[in-house]
């Protein structure tokens, strides 16, 4: 699937599709096969920053001490001080509050080992712990604004437990142009992490919110 056939593709999805009062998300689902997802090479788990972005604003929190203090709270949506992480140790539910209002966690990496036991359990079942491998793991001495404005229009490619993976690739605003090459991008790193490639794909979908999902693969 090239930009071109997604744009046809999406081109019909939208004028099919009945007008909303809101600004429908547009989604791909994938479906693998023949996947051992008990071996960790088989399994799906990096981030991709899109070309175009995701045509909404995300929240972000950091969890940092006082070398980032200023700058995250000047940057990013929430800051909170590892001085202050004992007050969240005892409250689960504003922890649980953070994980749902919140796209991603940044994490100053001096005091992950904190991080991880205060914040561990809530965050880790949801896939929202601070995660090296999204450059959410910073060194005390880090300019978070280049990481905040790139996390934006970054998603989490995951397939660990289950051979599926759907994504958010943009809003119904967007121009077809910019959505076509945020899908394009990410079926081909999908495809290219996969260990037999286009063999693993069972099938693709693409779907509005209220739409019916389209097959295209």
């Amino acid at each position: 699937m090239n930009k071109e056939q997604f744009k046809k593709i999406i081109e019909k999805l939208l004028d099919n599709s009945p007008k909303k009062k809101f600004d429908q998300s547009v989604e791909l689902i994938f479906s693998f096969k023949d996947l051992n997802l008990k071996k960790p090479e088989e399994q799906l788990d990096y981030f991709i920053k899109l070309p175009h972005g995701l045509g909404k604003k995300f929240k972000i929190c950091a969890l940092v001490s006082t070398e980032l203090e200023d700058d995250a709270k000047k940057i990013c949506d929430t800051s909170i001080l590892a001085k202050d992480f004992p007050k969240y140790q005892k409250d689960i539910k504003s922890i649980k509050k953070l994980a749902s209002t919140h796209k991603f966690f940044i994490a100053q990496a001096n005091i992950m080992q904190d991080v991880a036991k205060v914040f561990g359990r809530t965050l880790g079942p949801r896939s929202k712990m601070p995660n090296p491998k999204g450059g959410c793991v910073v060194p005390p001495k880090t300019a978070l604004k280049p990481l905040y404005e790139k996390l934006q229009d970054t998603i989490h490619v995951k397939a660990k437990e289950q051979p599926v993976f759907q994504s958010l690739i943009g809003k119904q605003s967007q121009k077809v142009e910019e959505l076509a090459n945020n899908a394009a991008s990410l079926y081909d790193s999908v495809i290219h992490h996969l260990p037999k490639e286009a063999n693993n794909l069972k099938s693709v979908y693409i779907k509005l919110t209220m739409s019916k999902p389209v097959k295209i693969v």
